[in-house]
């Protein structure tokens, strides 16, 4: 088994990112990892740590300042390009994982690798902490900001079968986000999505607002890409200023700065409960191959992580579960419509 990484993706390649690849290769036996990139720079950095880890040459980098498609079509020596050209041709390589331009990303992923048989739209899914021990995922969150009933019935069923195995739950509370819990409840997408949901091969429960996203009662929240981009980033937002307000207020009392001290280990564990470094990034769910998407800060946690949780769910048939659902929901919808 083989995954590629892009490693000249993101704000701390390449560094990061190989470094990530080598902490995967020696949890994995099994597993194989390719870097793309400059050749020499990868290897001085990797020294003689060569075992199961392969580099395939590509000089040019696609910056966030390239248009998507325009650098994914000419910047045929790019290492996000090269590493998208092994995943489409080579059987073995299972996956792709990246941090790089989340345009090119998505952009890559339509043009070269396509979607899964029945999914008209592939959409990205991160994870978010809760107060409970639980995550809750958001799908969409940026890919699809204009959507269709159809989009969401397919976001829902990738969501469910992505957090049931990423996770290991067996039925994942699913929720379509809305401006009220009731059903009738909403604009005219979710009022023409939410009865339709109640058909799925899931464990659809029904509307939930915002303010519930971090309660632990939902596993998966389905939404457009505009709302789901809006709901990211304002959580994230939101724990970065109550983090950062916490700290200032701490240095300002002798008193409340004894009291962090005792509480150190506590303030540790929830900063990384809350970081989105020390986590798996994104998948963008749809596509015939699996491809995770890190975010462009990560450091080589993230990067471990991500590797670690595409092979867990090529292992565990990700795709398969997703194309079967896709032709369940199918079948059934047209029982309904005949």
């Amino acid at each position: 088994m083989k995954v590629v990484v892009d490693a000249f993706g993101g704000d701390n390649a390449p560094l990061e990112i190989v470094e990530g690849a080598v902490l995967a290769v020696k949890e994995n036996k099994e597993l194989t990892v390719v870097l793309t990139g400059d050749e020499n720079k990868i290897k001085a950095i990797l020294g003689n740590r060569t075992e199961r880890i392969e580099v395939v040459h590509a000089p040019d980098v696609i910056t966030n300042d390239d248009t998507p498609t325009l650098a994914i079509r000419q910047k045929k020596d790019s290492s996000l390009v090269k590493a998208f050209d092994m995943l489409k041709m080579e059987e073995d390589v299972v996956g792709l994982v990246s941090a790089g331009s989340t345009g090119a990303i998505l952009s890559g992923a339509i043009m070269k690798i396509g979607r899964i048989k029945g999914i008209s739209r592939p959409a990205l899914a991160p994870i978010l902490p809760t107060k409970l021990e639980s995550n809750v995922m958001i799908i969409d969150s940026g890919a699809n900001i204009d959507c269709k009933s159809e989009n969401l019935l397919h976001f829902a069923i990738m969501g469910s079968a992505y957090y049931s195995i990423a996770n290991d739950v067996e039925a994942p509370r699913v929720a379509l986000l809305n401006n009220g819990s009731e059903e009738h409840k909403g604009n005219e997408l979710t009022r023409e999505t939410y009865p339709l949901m109640k058909n799925l091969p899931i464990n659809f429960i029904g509307n939930t607002e915002a303010r519930a996203v971090m309660s632990g009662d939902v596993d998966v929240i389905v939404t457009d890409g505009f709302a789901g981009n809006v709901l990211l980033k304002g959580v994230e937002g939101t724990a970065a200023a109550i983090l950062s307000n916490l700290k200032s207020s701490i240095k300002e009392s002798k008193k409340a700065q004894v009291g962090a001290l005792l509480m150190k280990g506590v303030f540790k564990k929830l900063k990384n409960k809350l970081d989105i470094n020390q986590h798996a990034g994104s998948p963008f769910l749809g596509c015939k191959k699996l491809i995770v998407k890190n975010h462009g800060s990560c450091g080589r946690v993230n990067i471990y992580a991500s590797i670690k949780l595409l092979v867990k769910l090529y292992n565990n048939k990700l795709n398969e579960k997703i194309e079967s659902m896709v032709a369940e929901m199918t079948e059934k919808m047209e029982q309904i419509d005949g």
